[in-house]
């Protein structure tokens, strides 16, 4: 590799540190945040503006990307979520900082979606699986030291800077952008219509289906409000049909939906899904069931992250001798197995028992992100990738939005009916440990075992996903063996 593709993927490990690191800092200063601006009713939409807009604007980008070129669309992604960090480092109420918390998502659909395509587009696949290898790093890098620098810059400046510090980063980014990364396929057809009608219609599905998603987790899934939304989904989504069918630049090209995209697409919904799940539901039975402290969850998690790492690395070098298919075959066994030993988790067992367990599940994860990825960064010309990327990234999003309000909703039911069992009734579930030092041995140790119970649910679900992705894997073909 020589040194101005090394720059190159500095810059993207940057921009993709600047996505990665936020989620995880946010989530360390959003008590602080919430004290400082008294808006704990509207702390969800801290996250929630952020989520829809990122969402919305992925596709965009992959098309824009297609059309006029990666290094531009990049640094206006980047740019825009400078801009909204920014704004929302000075906010003074919640209102603002809610607002500007979507401008900053407008600005990570880039990140997200373009960074990917790049990498497609100037590595053959025997350097890919190794680049692959460096951008999980930085996945596992910014979940190990998010949570620390929030706290140090909240403990030592104020939690405005967790907005701030975005910005030297993202400038670093831009100029290693600019000087070092030549486009050689750049769109040259001036008169491009876009296709804003899709942009509309899309954006409108995305939002409905979400909506209702965060309502039915909030209340109900059977409620009328959420039968209407996700029907409003489905007929947006007919509608958008016709309007891609006909469009000359559809936002969203059908030819990218070949058989193999499809199972790729899918597979890495449902992995998203398994993703997300260990991600919420194994630091609550760390600290709920276990009783350690965040600190110690938090590092008990850690080694998940090391093991990602290693697994894009081996896995992903592995597929030019295996071929894809074989690897991904693998890959999704592994996750298999370990999410299949997480049911084995009880209330007294050994925390080291759970280091093993997300460590191997870690490994896999590695494997099956990087494989997924670069089959769809492989399985279509320049002119697509980056709309099949970006429909990809966005699946992944909508697998992780999705998963989590089903899961969340699954843990609740299984918590509420085990307290029934124990003839406690009239419980808050978001208040289970209030005034626990009050209450008998007895309560609390119910109460933890309702929480294991529910966490318990969550497990069984992640295998069924786990076991999904495995027979989806067998659909996928061979085609990158022993390609340079």
């Amino acid at each position: 590799m020589d040194l101005k593709r090394k720059k190159i993927v500095i810059a993207i490990m940057v921009a993709m540190f600047l996505g990665a690191v936020e989620g995880t800092i946010v989530t360390t200063a959003v008590p602080t945040i919430v004290k400082d601006l008294d808006g704990f009713s509207l702390i969800s939409w801290v996250f929630s503006a952020y989520l829809f807009t990122s969402a919305i604007s992925t596709p965009i980008y992959g098309k824009l990307s297609d059309l006029y070129g990666r290094k531009d669309m990049l640094c206006i992604g980047i740019v825009i979520f400078l801009i909204g960090s920014s704004l929302c480092g000075i906010s003074v109420n919640m209102y603002e900082l809610i607002v500007f918390r979507a401008i900053q998502g407008i600005g990570s659909g880039a990140i997200f979606t373009v960074t990917y395509t790049i990498v497609g587009d100037i590595f053959e696949i025997s350097e890919r699986a190794k680049v692959q290898g460096w951008l999980s790093s930085v996945w596992g890098v910014s979940s190990l030291i998010g949570p620390f620098l929030g706290g140090f810059l909240i403990d030592t400046l104020s939690w405005h800077w967790i907005f701030f510090i975005n910005v030297p980063f993202g400038i670093l980014s831009i100029v290693l952008l600019r000087k070092n990364f030549k486009e050689e396929h750049i769109n040259k057809v001036s008169n491009i219509n876009m296709d804003f009608c899709g942009i509309v219609v899309m954006s409108f599905a995305i939002i409905s289906l979400l909506y209702g998603v965060l309502y039915g987790q909030k209340y109900s899934f059977k409620s009328v409000p959420v039968f209407i939304t996700f029907l409003c989904t489905i007929i947006l989504l007919f509608i958008f049909y016709f309007v891609e069918k006909y469009a000359k630049q559809p936002i969203m090209p059908f030819k990218i939906f070949t058989k193999t995209n499809t199972v790729d697409n899918i597979m890495s919904f449902m992995a998203s899904g398994c993703l997300i799940g260990i991600d919420v539901y194994m630091p609550i039975y760390l600290q709920n069931v276990l009783g350690f402290n965040a600190t110690i969850s938090g590092l008990s998690m850690a080694p998940m992250s090391v093991a990602w790492l290693i697994g894009a690395f081996v896995l992903a070098n592995a597929i030019t001798k295996y071929g894809e298919g074989n690897v991904i075959r693998i890959s999704s066994f592994i996750l298999l197995i370990s999410a299949a030993f997480l049911p084995t988790l009880e209330i007294n067992s050994s925390i080291m028992k759970v280091i093993i367990y997300v460590s191997i599940m870690g490994f896999a994860f590695g494997g099956v992100f990087s494989i997924l990825t670069m089959i769809i960064q492989e399985s279509v010309d320049y002119n697509n990738r980056g709309s099949a990327v970006a429909c990809n990234s966005l699946l992944r999003t909508l697998g992780q939005t999705i998963g989590v309000s089903v899961l969340g909703s699954i843990f609740n039911i299984s918590v509420m009916k085990h307290l029934y069992n124990f003839k406690i009734f009239n419980v808050n579930i978001d208040n289970l440990y209030d005034s626990m030092s009050l209450k008998s041995a007895a309560y609390v140790n119910n109460i933890k075992s309702s929480v294991n119970s529910g966490v318990h649910s969550i497990f069984i679900v992640l295998v069924m996903l786990s076991l999904l992705c495995f027979f989806l894997s067998f659909m996928i073909p061979n085609n990158l063996k022993d390609k340079n």
